[in-house]
């Protein structure tokens, strides 16, 4: 009977496999591997160690030319299904017990859909706490949790909404656009933030099918005691439950592999959609993320240039100029524009843009405002380092208005740079009444006061003296070090008062640290 049943036979499971995989009945795999073990096991039925180990399985089967994979794949089939094929760990061996492989595939089989579709949500959400280059994952949750933000996010469809391959009327390509068009009740409106992973329709039975086994196997494991299992039986049990654990995990990723990518190319025509297909086996996100950036359908750094041009392309400008912060609901609204990761990318692209020395030609200005009545931007800055603003009146220039103005406000400055050498007292050799008299009055012209230098202090928290420090550089010694050939000076001094007196190593770390910073005048000292 485990000839008949498990090892060769016109009606033997061996066979039953390779005739349902192709891959396998081309190589008589699963049969050859079922005669290695009979053969290799037989004589141990009664030693210590029964059976044989898998590479000895696997060097009874392979012949020159033929690949040791396939047979592997045969003995996981058959340990998966065998009634009589017992594993501890990896020695194989027929008995003529039965197995607990039975009781598996009854318990399997009673197994809820509800079951297996909770288990695997839980799996997905657990290999979506990887966030990779994206803001955040919304994985196996309905529309209304998906909130209408302008950062980019991945949304990982549930396996009740599968996919394939270039078929508009797949369940994921429905949910897709449903949570595209409305969250909840309400319309969304950031539309260029959100790219959508489903898994595959085929792939994803294979999946169900090791969720199944799984749940079947660890039922078993749980209940090994009341089976009244013996130590083999046990240790089957064990290594099937991690055996299918693993399988679980290593089909997640094969299963979702369809990115659906929605997307505008014409400003006035409908939505597309996109299907690319991931491989590997990194984390979810990981592979979503690594796709994306190389289909430059997410833009985690973007250069001053590239803003430029989709600025025209559009076009975006309002007039002349363009506000930031529209600028940025633009870029989260509207398929046709570049889809950034966050508002960062934005921000940095416009101080790529601003600082560039080509920015006449190639980018664009910034303004803090524009004054409608004097026509004229305030605070506008180009060609160098500027601190971005987000707010209702920061607004990006075009480069020819921009250059104008400050054409303009250069030649203004001229003409009041000769104004007040005009005004300047004649060389009179110490002769007060060679200077300039209006009505009889001696009128000497008031000096122009230049401020030339700055100074200041604060007292930082040593705890967080990082944040404080990182602070001061952003909101004052970047303003500084703007202006062409200041000089600015920062010295840190330290003053520590040791009630209870430094040990001998505190003393020798920190006089070493000082030594390696480089610290001109250190030391400890008494009280």
């Amino acid at each position: 009977p485990v000839i008949e049943k498990d090892v060769d036979g016109s009606n033997s499971l061996p066979l039953s496999l390779d005739r349902e995989n192709p891959n396998l009945g081309r190589y008589s795999a699963c049969r050859r591997v079922a005669r290695t073990i009979y053969m290799g096991s037989a004589p141990t039925t009664r030693a210590a160690h029964r059976g044989i180990e898998d590479r000895q399985i696997k060097l009874g089967c392979v012949q020159p030319g033929e690949s040791v994979a396939t047979f592997g794949d045969g003995l996981r089939r058959l340990t998966d299904s065998a009634t009589y094929l017992y594993v501890d760990n990896r020695r194989y061996w027929y008995s003529t017990q039965p197995t607990v492989t039975r009781l598996a595939d009854d318990r399997a089989g009673q197994i809820a859909d509800d079951q297996i579709t909770d288990e695997l949500i839980k799996r997905v959400k657990k290999q979506a706490q990887t966030r990779a280059d994206f803001s955040r994952i919304h994985p196996c949750v309905p529309s209304s949790d998906i909130p209408d933000d302008r950062e980019a996010r991945l949304v990982i469809l549930g396996p009740e909404f599968p996919h394939t391959a270039r078929d508009e009327a797949s369940a994921a390509r429905k949910e897709a656009a449903a949570i595209l068009d409305s969250r909840g009740s309400s319309p969304r409106n950031y539309k260029n933030t959100l790219v959508f992973l489903a898994a595959d329709v085929a792939r994803l039975r294979e999946l169900e099918d090791a969720v199944r086994q799984y749940l079947a196997w660890s039922s078993i494991w749980n209940d090994k005691e009341a089976l009244n299992l013996d130590q083999f039986q046990s240790g089957q049990a064990s290594t099937k439950r991690k055996n299918a654990d693993e399988s679980v995990e290593a089909r997640i990723p094969e299963a979702y592999q369809w990115l659906i990518v929605p997307g505008q190319p014409d400003p006035k025509g409908g939505i597309e959609w996109t299907d690319i297909r991931l491989q590997g086996s990194e984390a979810l996100a990981t592979r979503a993320a690594k796709k994306l950036k190389n289909e430059e359908s997410l833009l985690i750094q973007m250069g001053g240039v590239r803003l430029r041009a989709e600025l025209d392309r559009i076009p975006l400008w309002t007039g002349n100029h363009v506000s930031i912060k529209q600028l940025c609901e633009y870029m989260g609204r509207y398929l046709y524009l570049p889809r950034l990761r966050d508002e960062d990318v934005l921000i940095a692209a416009i101080q790529d843009g601003v600082s560039s020395l080509v920015w006449m030609s190639d980018s664009f200005a910034y303004a803090e405002s524009f004054d409608e009545q004097a026509g004229r931007y305030l605070g506008l800055k180009a060609g160098g380092q500027t601190r971005i603003v987000i707010d209702d009146r920061s607004v990006l220039v075009k480069s020819d208005v921009a250059n104008a103005q400050l054409e303009r406000e250069r030649q203004a400055a001229a003409e009041r740079t000769t104004e007040t050498r005009d005004l300047q007292l004649p060389e009179t050799d110490g002769d007060v009444d060679a200077a300039p008299k209006v009505d009889g009055v001696t009128r000497v012209p008031p000096l122009e006061r230049k401020l030339s230098r700055f100074h200041g202090s604060v007292e930082l928290d040593a705890i967080r003296m990082g944040r404080d420090a990182s602070k001061i550089a952003e909101e004052i010694v970047q303003h500084l070090t703007g202006l062409v050939g200041t000089r600015v000076e920062i010295t840190l001094e330290i003053q520590a008062e040791i009630p209870s007196g430094a040990d001998e190593k505190l003393v020798r770390d920190v006089t070493e640290n000082c030594r390696t910073l480089k610290f001109k005048d250190f030391g400890f000292e008494e009280r």
